[in-house]
């Protein structure tokens, strides 16, 4: 392999070849010796803010192909002073001495910090606050939080993705690399241990547990372990843990590691502990054949350096074992396996008719007997757009979402942010609770009053074969959305007999919308489509047998909403002041009134048709169409051709504070003025409001909102990144906000943004 060396000041850059993963670091230094012309003892070597020590190889600074490596070179020694004024020097003190003038003027990275417990690039154990799992990760800063706390900038190794995390210290700790061999585990030791809460017998990820008791057979090893989930949930009782080879123990933090070396030589370099789930087939044993894992046709695993992953199936397949074989990798950056590569001979010329690909013939609906045109279903639709102003985890209302709010499809549903799965009934997580559902009368031990209705979980169907629904078939776990529905229980949660909450308006509220399918069920549906009917919260859940005769998971829900129900009388009236009426998607409606057009064109052309006996007179029609024109005359429609539309009554109400940071917010002035004069348009005023403060960067609510001097408010990471990329001027009007301009947070728009959209500022 090669990677690229380059000089502090960017000036010089080489790239050095033949290299490999156990190349030496002091192999390295000969190398840039022979193509900078600097001495090994003058050499500084960085790579992602490590300093490279000879001893290790680029395998263990994880230096990969075409990586740059910084290179620093070390000031000569001064000459030696007069004997009077001579001062002992140590093999140590070229690397103190000041840099020379010919050396860059950037400075090298900076020494870390010794605020807090751990120091900057230090390798810890890091716990997600969502799931209560640690995982590895690296310290990449240190600032200090509140009085006496410290914020630890963490990088989680395996999930670049998420960017950088801050976490408090209890969320932080010495990366755990003891092994505990099973004589040592004894019961009430809490220790570090693999465990799927969702599927037991599969590898999971890192938890804290309290050993219970321990169970050993013939054959098999079992500790009993009580689960601790942080802050994402309660404990998790009577746990099987079966990976027993492979618990750690919890390292208690201390005083922060010496800062040399950085890294441990190669021979004690621990091991990583797996996470996640491995093969279901081979469970990772290498010497088991494997189609899914390894090659997929011959099942083997060696010469992994000769495997070709498809891009299309994400199989693996020795480059021997393809017919024909190939002998040597492909130069392509896409490569397709045989099964999923087009063939030429597919290829529809003019005049053909369209064959059947290989990848569709393999699906259900194509030995299907039904005539039914899938590509109708709206809930196979994509969204046209995403609910940005709350994340897809939040609780509660949907800002400028009115209860008896309607839409005609559950995608609507979804793009308002309401209940964002377009076909399963819960949302949620299973360590975290469930956020919404849609009551649509799928189970038949339904039961629907309105203000309190009992609810089945899900599981328990054989949906093969591409169906939607089918009867209850086994029994129901409390598992995944059925244990996130669980969560939201003001109880601790039990997996056996359920739970009963005593305070249960201390539970997390769930989003309700009700479907025009359980109308067959529940005279509180709607006659159509979907509608919000607002927070309702668990009371209780338990296991009981349904009338399939199956194990079925009940839970009773309460209504718990400030907003009146949408079928009592303050409710209907609180929709007509509002205006609610049904939604549609864009050009739905023009689409059904063209086809009722064209029909009506093919009736009115069988009627001119002589039928013995069936002719109906032209003036008879004509007559009926004239009556059913003067009725659409009397009931004017809205432009969209739905209901009468109806005028504002409702106000939306900004409170005391809310108004006061408005006042406060004297940059944007002439904004607000235009955005309260859509008060009296009620919830709409939330959509106005998200309007006007869009980000032109990124198309999303601003998050610390920099308010320009020509008065347009783009986010600071937007503004940061323009800056970074030499454009120092307004993204919006490209006026010039110069090289050194103040970027200063506007406090009063940022506070009552969070205000409007609680919790938009996640994942920003």
């Amino acid at each position: 392999m090669w990677i690229q060396v380059r000089t502090m000041d960017g000036r010089e850059t080489h790239r050095i070849d033949s290299l490999s993963k156990l190349t030496k670091v002091e192999e390295l230094r000969e190398r840039i010796q022979e193509v900078f012309g600097v001495q090994q003892d003058r050499q500084r070597l960085f790579y992602r803010g490590k300093q490279m020590e000879d001893g290790h190889t680029l395998f263990d600074y994880s230096l990969g192909l075409n990586d740059i490596v910084q290179l620093l070179v070390r000031q000569l020694p001064p000459p030696p002073a007069p004997a009077a004024a001579a001062a002992p020097v140590t093999a140590e003190e070229p690397d103190d001495a000041p840099m020379s003038e010919t050396e860059p003027e950037e400075e090298p990275p900076a020494e870390p910090t010794t605020l807090g417990l751990y120091r900057v690039q230090e390798l810890v154990d890091a716990r997600d606050l969502h799931m209560g799992a640690w995982f590895e990760a690296e310290v990449v800063n240190v600032t200090r939080g509140a009085p006496d706390d410290v914020i630890y900038h963490i990088k989680y190794e395996d999930y670049p993705e998420n960017g950088v995390v801050q976490l408090t210290g209890r969320d932080v700790r010495p990366r755990a690399r003891t092994k505990l061999s099973w004589e040592e585990l004894q019961a009430g030791l809490v220790v570090m241990v693999n465990y799927n809460p969702d599927e037991p017998k599969e590898r999971g990820y890192w938890y804290d547990a309290e050993i219970q008791h321990k169970e050993e057979g013939k054959t098999s090893k079992v500790l009993q372990a009580k689960l601790f989930l942080g802050g994402a949930g309660d404990p998790l009782n009577d746990c099987k843990v079966i990976f027993v080879d492979e618990v750690f123990k919890i390292e208690q933090p201390g005083n922060p590691i010496p800062p040399e070396p950085l890294l441990p030589p190669p021979k004690e370099l621990p091991q990583k502990p797996q996470t996640g789930p491995q093969c279901k087939l081979c469970k990772d044993d290498p010497k088991t054949k494997c189609r899914m894992c390894a090659c997929h046709i011959c099942g083997g695993k060696q010469d992994p350096e000769k495997q070709l992953l498809c891009d299309e199936c994400d199989m693996a397949f020795h480059i021997y074992c393809l017919d024909p074989p190939l002998s040597a990798l492909p130069d392509d950056d896409d490569w397709y396996c045989p099964d999923c590569r087009n063939d030429t001979s597919e290829v529809v010329l003019a005049g053909e008719k369209l064959k059947e690909s290989k990848k569709k013939s393999k699906m259900a609906s194509a030995s299907s007997s039904s005539h039914r045109d899938w590509g109708k279903g709206m809930a196979c639709m994509g969204r046209s757009r995403e609910c940005t102003i709350v994340p897809s985890n939040h609780y509660g209302k949907i800002p400028g979402v009115p209860v008896g709010s309607m839409w005609k499809f559950r995608v609507q549903v979804s793009e308002a942010g309401v209940h964002r799965p377009h076909v399963a009934g819960i949302h949620g997580r299973s360590n975290d609770g469930s956020y919404s559902l849609v009551l649509a009368g799928g189970y038949e031990d339904d039961a629907d009053d309105g203000s309190e209705f009992t609810y089945t979980g899900s599981g328990g169907r054989d949906l093969s074969g591409n169906k939607r629904t089918a009867e209850q078939s086994c029994d129901q776990k409390l598992t995944n959305m059925n244990r996130a529905l669980a969560l939201n229980c003001s109880a601790p949660i039990n997996d056996k007999q359920g739970a009963e909450a005593k305070d249960w308006k201390a539970g997390k509220p769930v989003r309700v919308v009700r479907n025009a399918k359980g109308r067959k069920h529940s005279k509180y549906a709607p006659e159509d489509g979907n509608r919000y009917d607002g927070i309702y919260k668990v009371v209780k859940y338990w296991p009981e047998k349904g009338k399939s005769g199956f194990l079925i998971w009940r839970y009773l829900l309460r209504r718990d909403d400030d907003e009146p129900a949408p079928w009592t009388k303050e409710g209907k009236d609180r929709m007509k002041k509002l205006g609610l009426t049904m939604q549609y998607p864009e050009g739905y409606l023009e689409t059904i009134a063209n086809k009722e057009r064209e029909k009506e064109n093919i009736d009115s052309d069988e009627l001119e048709t002589p039928v013995k006996g069936k002719r109906k007179r032209k003036s008879v029609i004509e007559d009926e169409e004239e009556e059913d024109d003067d009725d659409e005359e009397e009931d004017a429609s809205s432009p969209e051709g739905t209901a009468k539309k109806t005028k504002m009554e409702l106000e939306y109400n900004l409170t005391p504070e809310q108004k006061e940071l408005i006042e406060k917010d004297e940059l944007n002035v002439k904004l607000w003025n235009e955005v309260k004069s859509h008060l009296k348009e009620g919830p709409r005023f939330i959509s106005k409001v998200e309007e006007t403060f869009l980000c032109i960067c990124c198309q999303e609510v601003v998050y610390e909102p920099i308010t320009t001097e020509c008065l347009h408010n783009i986010c600071k990471s937007c503004l940061d990144r323009s800056f970074k990329a030499s454009v120092y001027s307004c993204p919006a009007c490209r006026h010039d906000l110069g090289k050194n301009y103040n970027m200063r947070v506007n406090k009063p728009l940022q506070t009552l943004l969070g205000q409007l959209f609680p919790g938009y500022e996640r994942g920003r």
